[in-house]
């Protein structure tokens, strides 16, 4: 059983993976995929600063991704230029490491795509999950941890599409707006619900 794991930022998706994981999931972690894929020397990064120009480079050479996200938030053509060269490698890559997850025998492999609705399609699996949270809740965490900019935050939000365009077209949704013992048990009734499917199919 193939299952997409999405959420807007800031919802909480890395603490549910982590569950999910501990439980028994195999993880295919989209962000993972995508930093690989960005290294310095491999095709995806040339193609991005064939692009964008060394501006997006740190003095070291490798990938400035703070510059590289300030362009795309002012910029949509940039941004779907920037999501042209990578998603589709990310795909590829994503299905490569679901292949393998199959062969080493896990039963649930949990796709952690953030932007499954955006950029992705929800149909090629099984079921999708998602973790959401309140936009003034996922606004704070992302100032107040994550130490953004109010303006980058805000940017950041509005660059995907609203949480509630996303619930229906999710057949589990886990809300993450409280605790972390209230975020757990939640998490926990949505994995019992993907192992009672996986085991009937």
């Amino acid at each position: 059983m193939i299952v997409a794991l999405t959420g807007n930022i800031a919802a909480g998706k890395s603490s549910v993976v982590a569950l999910f994981r501990q439980w028994g999931a195999g993880i295919v972690d989209a962000d993972e995929v995508v930093r690989d894929l960005q290294r310095p020397g491999t095709e995806v990064f040339q193609q991005i600063v064939k692009r964008f120009g060394k501006s997006v480079l740190t003095p070291a050479g490798e990938l400035d991704r703070p510059a590289l996200r300030r362009l795309i938030l002012e910029d949509t053509r940039a941004r779907s230029d920037l999501n042209a060269i990578v998603h589709p490698a990310v795909r590829a890559q994503r299905d490569a490491l679901v292949a393998a997850a199959r062969a080493a025998g896990a039963r649930i492999i949990v796709a952690d795509i953030p932007l499954l609705f955006e950029a992705a399609d929800p149909a090629e699996f099984d079921a999708v999950v998602l973790v959401d949270a309140p936009e003034a809740v996922r606004l704070h965490r992302l100032v107040t941890m994550r130490g953004l900019p109010r303006e980058d935050a805000e940017r950041l939000i509005a660059a995907q599409l609203p949480s509630d365009t996303k619930r229906p077209r999710s057949q589990f949704v886990i809300d993450n707006d409280g605790d972390r013992a209230q975020l757990e048990r939640r998490a926990r009734d949505v994995w019992l619900a993907l192992e009672a499917r996986a085991a009937a199919a």
